[in-house]
């Protein structure tokens, strides 16, 4: 399966609308399965809630790299399988964190750092495609005041240096698609050379 990255440098706002269906294409002419990243604001309108669980709830930060995947290799799309990629994702992130030498802690699809929520993530299908929307925060500001938040880029090692910065944090972007992308492409290729029972 063939997954097109494309990172915007625009600055500009997530706010939940990004993960109907076909936006890649619609915005920047993408067909096809695709991963579209950029850095910007997220401020969710209510309206466009995906998570049950979220209603009633501020998601918002002033400074977040964003994530949007979309597939449209499943038909049907298949609801377990988005949210299997999605955990994918996070734990694939979290990989390239931890040899950063960076501790962090899962629950779900959420990512912890000394107690402060680093990233947000949701997946959902449409009629046509999976879709996911995983971002991380990259710093503590324009958060919801009851959430404890941590951002990338408050993050530091042993001797107190900085680990990202705006000089390596598109390293750290396409390293994560890359590796995704990758483990992707693998599954396909095991399934494809399988024997079946």
């Amino acid at each position: 399966m063939y997954i097109a990255h494309k990172h915007i440098d625009e600055i500009f706002e997530y706010d939940g609308s990004q993960i109907n269906p076909s936006w890649a294409f619609q915005e920047f002419g993408i067909y096809g399965s695709s991963i579209i990243t950029w850095i910007g604001p997220v401020n969710i309108t209510a309206d466009n809630l995906k998570d049950f669980a979220d209603v009633g709830l501020e998601i918002k930060s002033s400074n977040m790299v964003n994530f949007i995947c979309e597939f449209f290799d499943q038909q049907p799309p298949n609801m377990r399988i988005a949210y299997l990629r999605q955990r994918l994702l996070v734990m694939i992130f979290r990989e390239i964190l931890t040899e950063y030498g960076i501790k962090t802690k899962r629950e779900g699809d959420d990512i912890f750092v000394d107690g402060g929520k680093l990233s947000i993530s949701i997946a959902s299908v449409s009629l046509s495609s999976a879709k996911i929307h995983f971002a991380f925060n990259l710093e503590d500001k324009g958060t919801p005041e009851d959430v404890e938040v941590c951002g990338l880029f408050d993050i530091e090692d042993e001797e107190e240096n900085q680990i990202f910065n705006d000089d390596n944090l598109l390293d750290l972007i396409n390293e994560t698609v890359l590796r995704f992308t990758d483990e992707l492409k693998t599954i396909e290729n095991d399934i494809s050379k399988t024997k079946v029972l």
